[in-house]
Parts: structure tokens; sequence; C-alpha cells
């Protein structure tokens, strides 16, 4: 098992973690089909049906440390033979040095869990999900030697959100052949999903469960599937786990000590994670939901149903249109400074801003960090560090002096001052205008309202989702030209006035990419090429 120092600096390779917490999902909001056939006819079945590669070993998301580039450290870094490293979410640079030991151990995902995505026949998608392989066991990987025996059997449990499961048990029905050796069954009141924040280790898991660290992102926790078969620990007693309350409960003794009941974190999670499922997603390609920055597409495996939409969007033309995470603020309320810096980014470009004063009145000399290459021109966060911003513009946190400005977010950790009685009343102001800001989104923010940008009437995105639960974010499917990640005549301003739905009412919206996107290649909208 990793040491606790290791998974520290493994978990700063993706962001901060949110804070540590479980939750159980009801069966309406998370299902579990069932697709059970002999030796590799599962495989063969679903492989034609979803987006990933069923036949390949899946990649592990993104890592969020981009390697740091000095002229003064080159030499330095060499002789002590390290690597410096920084976590864009705002981590410590930190230096790895080879000769003082084996590198930190990375956090480890299971080719028996992977996402996916499963489309119509016209490559729109259908619904999102996560694949379990059972048996749930990882093997050291001996001669090319596969998992499964011949004459095994496999099951592929399918992890659906609860408002797309009917629709996609009537899409593998409707395309299960006569002569499919295969078994499609809803298993929902047999399985109980459940989900853990605040850790990266689903090592030692307990008979019965199977658990691993989220196949899309660690920051959306660790995903654990318990049945009838589960047991808590072989010192306890045994308790029923037949139906979903018994599991609901039970699962709940074993993590409260660690990790307290947190229902409905998951949903705050995802979205400001900018993460978009079942529904949100429904006749959408999949690049345009983000499906291939979340390893649910793979672009090398043969034909399967939607195909040929998919490798079209990704072979030629343009990605315009993107599921992104955007905050919605007062137009009186001041514009965080990550989005001031990105509105310079964007109006000025990065050389100007580092360039110093040339006594022409161009160079403004900024520190950007010393990223290699340029930074990106929205800021780029983690679910919780977009969370510490939203607590401030709340007025929920105190004032910090002493602060750690990062290079993502603008947020860090600092000595708590005094809060004044002048303090107190801006914090109150915060608030209410907080509250009337949640009071009025709640009733314009609703899936399918459109978002019009005020200043020449133009739709520039669409609401997916409402509001995370008490804050102002929202999923949008944006126009990449109107915030700055695609070339155009426009660009996203912090001052803008946009519309949202037939409301009157004018909004002001900080567009961010999170985490676990690339690179975004302004001339196409897709994944930047590396150098």
């Amino acid at each position: 098992m990793a040491s606790p120092s290791s998974l520290a600096v493994a978990a700063s390779r993706y962001g901060k973690l949110w804070g540590r917490g479980h939750e159980t999902f009801g069966p309406t909001i998370r299902r579990i089909l069932s697709v059970k056939g002999s030796s590799d006819n599962a495989t063969k079945y679903l492989q034609g049906l979803v987006t990933c590669d069923l036949k390949s070993e899946p990649s592990a998301p993104r890592s969020s440390v981009r390697k740091m580039k000095s002229a003064d450290s080159d030499d330095r870094m060499a002789a002590e033979g390290s690597t410096a490293v920084v976590d864009t979410d705002g981590g410590d640079v930190e230096s790895t040095p080879k000769v003082n030991g084996p590198p930190p151990v990375d956090v480890k995902f299971t080719s028996n869990m992977r996402s996916t995505c499963f489309l119509d026949a016209r490559g729109r998608i259908l619904t999102d999900a996560i694949l379990w392989k059972r048996p749930f066991v990882d093997l050291e990987p001996k001669d090319d030697t596969t998992q499964e025996t011949e004459d095994g059997e496999e099951e592929y449990l399918i992890d659906v959100p609860g408002d797309t499961a009917d629709l996609l048990l009537g899409h593998l029905k409707k395309y299960k052949l006569r002569r499919s050796k295969v078994k499609i069954n809803d298993l929902s009141d047999e399985i109980s999903v459940h989900c853990v924040y605040g850790t990266l280790n689903a090592e030692g898991t307990p008979p019965g469960f199977m658990a691993a660290v989220d196949p899309r992102h660690p920051s959306l926790g660790m995903r654990i599937l318990s049945t009838a078969e589960s047991s808590i620990s072989p010192a306890t007693p045994p308790q029923p786990m037949d139906t979903h309350e018994q599991r609901k409960e039970a699962f709940a003794e074993m993590m409260h000590t660690f990790f307290p009941s947190s229902n409905g974190t998951y949903s705050v999670i995802r979205k400001l994670a900018g993460v978009a499922e079942g529904s949100e997603l429904a006749g959408k390609t999949a690049l345009e939901c983000n499906q291939e920055f979340l390893n649910a597409v793979s672009f090398q495996k043969g034909c399967y149903l939607g195909q040929e939409l998919t490798a079209r969007s990704q072979f030629t033309g343009k990605v315009r249109k993107r599921v992104m995470p955007i905050m919605i603020l007062d137009i009186n309320t001041e514009v965080p400074r990550p989005w001031v810096l990105a509105h310079m980014i964007q109006e000025l470009g990065t050389d100007v801003l580092k360039e110093s004063d040339d006594g022409k009145g161009r160079g403004i000399g900024i520190d950007l960090g010393g990223e290699e290459g340029p930074p990106p021109p929205l800021p780029q966060m983690s679910s919780s560090g977009v969370g510490s911003i939203v607590s401030m513009l709340q007025g929920s946190v105190a004032k910090t002096a002493s602060v750690i400005q990062d290079g993502s977010s603008g947020i860090g950790e600092g000595i708590e001052e005094e809060v004044t009685a002048e303090d107190e009343e801006a914090l109150k102001k915060m608030r209410d205008t907080s509250e009337a800001l949640m009071n009025d989104l709640s009733g314009v923010a609703v899936k399918g309202a459109h978002i019009v940008d005020k200043k020449d009437g133009k739709k520039i995105g669409q609401v997916l989702s409402s509001p995370a639960p008490g804050t102002p974010i929202i999923l949008a499917q944006m126009r990449l030209d109107r915030v700055g990640l695609l070339e155009g005549k426009e660009m996203w301003s912090r001052t803008n006035r946009i519309l949202i739905g037939d409301s009157k009412k004018e909004f002001r919206y900080l567009p961010y990419m999170p985490i676990w996107w690339p690179g975004v290649d302004p001339q196409t909208g897709k994944e930047l090429p590396e150098d």
C-alpha cells in the first residue's frame, strides 16, 4: 500500500481533493444494468455499442502537473538529478530527487473499470456510463496471459444515471441478436452504488465489495458497489444486505468514523468539475461533451454504433461548442482575480503581459509563473478551487492575510486576520447579494434555457443543468469563440452582460476550464497537440 506521503504527492497530480465524506446513491440516481455471457461474448457484444475499446487497456486520467522550465534552474536540476513539477491547481512546486529513492506512488486505476458512452445510430449520445467488469480481480500481467479462461464467464455491470437507465436498457435489448450469447438484466435492486471522497486508496476492499478510483478523474471520488454477498468485516456479526436500505445502512456504519455522511456532495463536485451526465448529454456528440477528455472515447478501435460522426468530428472540421462550467455573478459583484488575468491574457496576449514597460506604453511586467508554454486563456481549476472562490464570494470564509496565491485559481491559504465590524458588514452584504443571486438563478437557469450576449443579442450557450446546490455554477454548452478558446471576432470580456432564458435581468458569466481538460487548440477547438 502506498505511504501517506506518496499518496499526498499523487493527489497533487490531480488537483486538490474534496473533503472526506461518503454517500449512497438511491436507485433513482444510479442504476446497475448487467450484460453477462460465456467466454468473451459479453465483450464482443458491448464492443460494438460503446465508444471505449474494451480490448485494450484504458488510459489513466490526465495529470494536472505540468513541468517547470526556467533558465536558472536547468543546471541545478540536472546536477541534483531531480525534476521540478507544479500542480496547476495551486500546489507547491516539488522536486522529486531520483537519487533519494523511487518516484512517488501514483494513483492506482484498474482496467476492470472504465468510462464510456452509448450512441444512437446518428452518432448522438444516449447516455454516459461506467463499466465494471466481473470477476473484479486485478492480476499482475504475466506473459500476456488474459484474466478470463476460455470457458469462463464474464459480466459487465453498467453503472448508469437513473434518468437514462430505461432508455439504455431498451437500447441494449434492441441490438441483442437472437444468436447473441449474452443475458441482459437490471440489477438495480441487487446492487447499490456508493461514492467516497477525500481518498485515492481503493485497496483493502472487504469481501463482496467492488471499489476503484473514478476512471474519469480522481477528483470525482472513489466508486464502490455493494451486493447481498458484501461483508463489512470478518470480525463483525453478519448483517443482512438483501435490500438497498440494508446495504446503505451497513455501508454508512463501515465508513462513518473516517468518512462522514455527505449526501448530495457528488452532484456539487461533478458540476463544479464540469462533468455532465445522463440526460444532460442526450442528443449531443461525444466531443461536444468532452468525452474524449474523460477517456470515454477510443479513436483506434474498430466500428461501433455511431462511430462515423464521432470520427468525423475528431479528424475533420472544428469543435465549435463544448460543455463547460460557468460561474454566474451579479453585474455589480467584483470579478475575482483569475478572470481579471484571463481577460488581460485574451485582450493583450501573454507577451505584452510578461514584458516590462518599454516607455511606449507597452508591456506590463506581470509574473505569469514559470510554466512551460503560455498560460491558458481561461482559469483552470479543480472543484475544490472553485468551491473556495464561491465561498469567498458568498461571504462564507474569513478574510486572510499573507495569502499564497496559486497560478490557476488565485486562491491560497494564509493567516486569518481579526474580523472587524467593517469586515462583518461587508461579509453580510456579500451574503445578501449571493442569496438574491441564487433566488434569481433558481427561476431562470433551467435546463434548455438559452444564454444571450446582451452586446449583440446572439445566443452564445444553452444551460444543461441547474446550479450546483448552494453555488452559482451551472453546466452549459458554450460557443468556444465566446469564451476565448476558439479564434473568432469576439472575445470573452470580464465586463460581459448576459440574459438567461426569458429573464430580463442581466448577469455576468465567468467560464473556466476544468482541471482535467488538456490545452485547447484555438484553430480547431480540439486537444492541443503536444510539441
